[in-house]
């Protein structure tokens, strides 16, 4: 697929989960009762995100219609490198769902297991994977809310990095700000991301000696 393909793709899905995010609304998690001195130390978002996870492939699944996708395929397995695949007219978009709290600080963080991705590029180099971050924050009602998302190709990371002793995952500190993309073709990523392992993998071997 040409980068115009991409980027109409990614367009596409960010106008899905814009139409998710204000379908959803605020998410009750607790009571000011329940929680009389508020969230506290919960107020983090692997708190809450497992439920968020849930509501966000749920209502895709349910109601993709509304959200103009022809299909959602759920992942059916926990270790492969997306949540879902989203089917749009003869166009695949295979996503993997992250979290971030509003305002939160930038750090690295795991995007997928880069031999995963690696083997999923084997089978086709022209799929098309992007990072769907959700923004959630917390309310003093103790709800939650998802305040926007942001969908980007995993091929536009600008710091293509693995982590050689963490599981060998791709991780990236700037996937959730489409200012930072580098705008890539597959073709010109998957090099890039096979270097990265590699590089690892030395780093690894090294470290044993």
């Amino acid at each position: 697929m040409t980068l115009k393909d991409t980027e109409t793709l990614r367009e596409r899905l960010q106008n899905s989960c814009d139409l998710l995010i204000r379908r959803i609304g605020q998410i009750q998690i607790g009571s000011p009762d329940l929680f009389p001195y508020g969230w506290r130390k919960a107020a983090k978002g692997r708190t809450v995100w497992r439920i968020v996870e849930e509501v966000i492939t749920q209502n895709l699944e349910k109601y993709h219609n509304d959200f103009n996708l022809d299909n959602i395929h759920p992942s059916d397995s926990e270790v492969t490198v997306y949540d879902m695949k989203c089917v749009y007219g003869n166009w695949d978009a295979y996503i993997n769902i992250k979290s971030a709290v509003v305002g939160g600080k930038r750090q690295k963080d795991d995007i997928s297991k880069a031999d995963g991705l690696k083997a999923f590029y084997a089978d086709d180099i022209d799929k098309q994977f992007f990072v769907a971050t959700f923004f959630i924050q917390f309310n003093a009602n103790m709800s939650i809310e998802i305040t926007k998302a942001i969908v980007f190709p995993i091929a536009w990371i600008p710091d293509i990095y693995v982590n050689p002793s963490n599981n060998g995952n791709l991780q990236s500190a700037y996937y959730k700000d489409l200012g930072d993309a580098v705008k890539r073709t597959n073709n010109q990523f998957v090099p890039l991301l096979y270097n990265a392992i590699q590089i690892a993998e030395k780093k690894k071997q090294e470290k044993k000696k």
